[in-house]
């Protein structure tokens, strides 16, 4: 029998849930007048109460009591919300169910799980409290984007289970099952700061629109403040944004070698980190050299939404060629080989030789190998964005940028040689 403090400190878990979101739909419906509403502070800390105690009460007698206390309390919602949507043609069930989901909450607690009870409350709470931003965030999302996601993410659903998981072609590099899984992966990250972008817009800022278009492709972040740049000449901002999204592609990296082998990160994220850090450094430094008049980033930066099939595909036939790739130069030429296609892919993208060093050194390439090679294609991946906003803004302007961007990564190559 559990004793009076532990029955206590249960019931009190149970009625903070109920308390808790009773509290966000009180001040949510504050406006309305007392009884209009369909539940207050007062009604949803008594559903929490009551799904404690038949929690408590079940466990004593039957389990089927606390499923007839569901089942009353579902019958009382139902009741009311039909008499609300009669009174005031008020159809929205949001209310509705978060009482039904805050005496399961309450039971869930008094079963002996307050912790993640709790936790799923938090999460509540804050879903029903951003209804404003969560509204505003739909409405700037197109209906193309939205059906072109809907698209890959069906194609994919459906496609994934059919796919062999098993090696093809020369060395067995081409595995269907895991390339999809990565281009599903890229393509993941890539919408995450595609819906940052599109949300933010450009009236947050250079820094802001260069970190969510950095998640989609820092090449294309990189093009367009370098346009920006060059019709407004002085204003070294461009240049920190050019850096911050550089620097956000080591951490796209790192999520990436974390999913496919995380025994790699062992060796790899002292580099990594230590070459954020030089660019970050970089970027405080142009940033206290930006000029004082706030610049007209009016265009929109020019980023397509990856979630689009065409896009998809010509990831995945990066990937299989970057891993045949990458096995035929082992196999030829050595690690040496592995460098020399790690400088090339990296005049080109990151993610597809990240991706395949990371599961070449799950298989069977040497740890150290993979290491160098994932940093030699960022060093050069970053000069190259350096070098083209330097072109394209004005090389007698912008030289410095390369140069900075280079001094920054040193002292990242230098760890990762002398660890490797």
């Amino acid at each position: 029998m559990e004793s009076p403090y532990d029955l206590v400190r249960t019931l009190l878990a149970a009625l903070a849930i109920g308390l808790l979101i009773g509290t966000e739909r009180g001040w949510s419906d504050r406006e309305e007048s007392e009884g209009e509403r369909i539940a207050g502070i007062r009604t949803f800390s008594l559903i929490g109460l009551l799904g404690g105690v038949s929690a408590l009460v079940s466990e004593q007698i039957t389990p089927w009591f606390i499923v007839a206390g569901f089942l009353g309390v579902c019958a009382l919602i139902i009741a009311a919300h039909i008499l609300e949507v009669r009174a005031n043609k008020d159809v929205g069930t949001t209310t509705a169910f978060t009482m039904m989901l805050t005496f399961v909450l309450a039971s869930w607690a008094a079963l002996g799980h307050p912790i993640p009870a709790m936790g799923v409350t938090v999460v509540v709470i804050s879903l029903l409290g951003i209804k404003p931003v969560l509204h505003s965030w739909l409405r700037k999302i197109t209906p193309k984007d939205f059906f072109s996601g809907l698209k890959l993410l069906v194609i994919s659903l459906v496609l994934l289970p059919l796919l062999p998981n098993k090696g093809y072609g020369p060395w067995e590099a081409l595995n269907p099952y895991w390339t999809w899984w990565m281009v599903v992966l890229i393509s993941g990250i890539s919408f995450l700061g595609y819906v940052v972008i599109q949300i933010a817009g450009e009236k947050k800022g250079v820094l802001v629109t260069a970190i969510g278009g950095a998640l989609v492709s820092s090449t294309a972040v990189t093009f367009s403040l370098a346009r920006f740049a060059k019709k407004q000449k002085g204003n070294a901002l461009f240049s920190a944004g050019v850096l911050l999204a550089a620097a956000i592609m080591f951490i796209r990296v790192f999520i990436e070698v974390l999913v496919v082998y995380p025994g790699l990160l062992g060796a790899l994220w002292i580099p990594l980190t230590t070459m954020f850090a030089g660019l970050f450094c970089a970027l405080v430094f142009v940033w206290q050299r930006r000029g004082k008049n706030k610049p007209d980033t009016r265009q929109p930066i020019a980023l397509k939404n990856p979630l689009q099939l065409g896009m998809a595909l010509q990831f995945g036939l990066l990937l299989a060629a970057v891993l045949l790739l990458s096995e035929a130069m082992k196999e030829w030429f050595g690690s040496y080989g592995i460098y020399v296609l790690s400088v090339v892919s990296g005049l080109i993208d990151v993610d597809a030789i990240a991706l395949s060093l990371s599961r070449s050194a799950r298989q069977d390439m040497a740890n150290e190998v993979a290491v160098l090679g994932i940093i030699l294609a960022c060093l050069t991946n970053t000069l190259v964005k350096g070098f083209i906003f330097a072109f394209i803004a004005g090389f007698k302007d912008h030289f410095k940028l390369p140069l900075l961007m280079l001094a920054a990564m040193v002292p990242g190559c230098l760890v990762a040689l002398v660890l490797l």
